[in-house]
């Protein structure tokens, strides 16, 4: 079953020691790579949270961000005073070194890192908190990425069959264009001489017969489609070995282009590069 690699998800968790928000976003990528923006305060978990990532996506740029507001206990704010003391005393004496300096903005010293106290809460709570709510949000990302997944696969499933109508044009029509052809060369060479040369005309046949005959492409172009069918029936990454089908694909779809004899094969050797095309760029998007 396909999944889709883009795809977003967002869920916040409400806590007594405050709120965490974690969003999550992925894009279609080569290999799996995964992007963290977490506060310094909790960057220890964030090797567990690869490792959480890589049990439930296999590709994808995946850009993960969390939101994290511990509150303190009644909701008073807790001012480090040392560390505040400390700051006015260094900016008083920076000042005595400066004409006219600004005055100093209470809201510029609490700014600064570790001015307010951060409220005290149980770690491995938190932690956990934090990894669990992770991982929810992980799958819910899956969940959304499948979805997309089977949107995904009834439009290339459409282009399958578009194309399998294409080659049994061609197969339905091919007798006929041989015939023509046949028809064709036999009135050039009795242009060009009063005595039929049986010999040349039949080297020219055959050589027709090599050059015109595409069963062999037909008959991998179909054996390439059943493939396509099973392969969105597995459960697995299957976007590698859907692209390079597609690959196949158009090779057969060329080689047909190279020894078309009519319009008629022409045009339909230009609609399979159009569907073929069509369906790559889905699959770009296929995990």
């Amino acid at each position: 079953m396909p999944s889709s690699m883009t795809a977003f998800a967002r869920q916040t968790l409400e806590s007594d020691w405050g709120t965490a928000t974690w969003e999550i976003r992925s894009v279609n990528h080569r290999y799996l790579e995964t992007n963290f923006r977490i506060p310094d305060t909790v960057r220890e978990i964030e090797m567990e949270l690869r490792e959480l990532a890589r049990k439930h996506l296999q590709r994808g740029k995946v850009d993960c961000s969390l939101q994290l507001k511990i509150v303190q206990e009644g909701g008073a704010i807790a001012i480090n005073d040392e560390l505040v003391t400390q700051c006015i005393e260094a900016c008083e004496q920076l000042a005595t070194q400066m004409s006219g300096p600004a005055q100093i903005s209470p809201l510029d010293i609490l700014r600064w890192p570790g001015a307010l106290k951060e409220a005290e809460v149980d770690r491995d709570e938190l932690k956990n908190a934090l990894t669990t709510l992770f991982e929810d949000t992980l799958k819910q990302l899956a969940e959304g990425r499948e979805r997309e997944g089977e949107k995904l696969k009834a439009l290339i499933e459409q282009r399958l069959e578009a194309i399998s109508e294409e080659v049994s044009k061609v197969r339905l029509h091919l007798p006929k264009l041989l015939a023509a052809q046949k028809q064709k060369i036999t009135d050039r060479l009795q242009e060009v001489t009063e005595r039929l040369d049986s010999d040349r005309l039949e080297q020219e046949l055959v050589f027709l017969a090599q050059k015109a005959d595409v069963d062999e492409e037909l008959d991998r172009l179909d054996t390439h489609l059943t493939e396509i069918h099973c392969v969105l029936k597995r459960k697995e990454p299957i976007g590698r070995r859907l692209d390079f089908l597609m690959q196949e694909l158009n090779r057969e779809a060329n080689t047909l282009a190279s020894k078309s004899i009519a319009s008629d094969t022409t045009q339909s050797s230009v609609e399979l590069k159009v569907l073929i095309e069509q369906m790559r760029e889905q699959i770009q998007n296929i995990e």
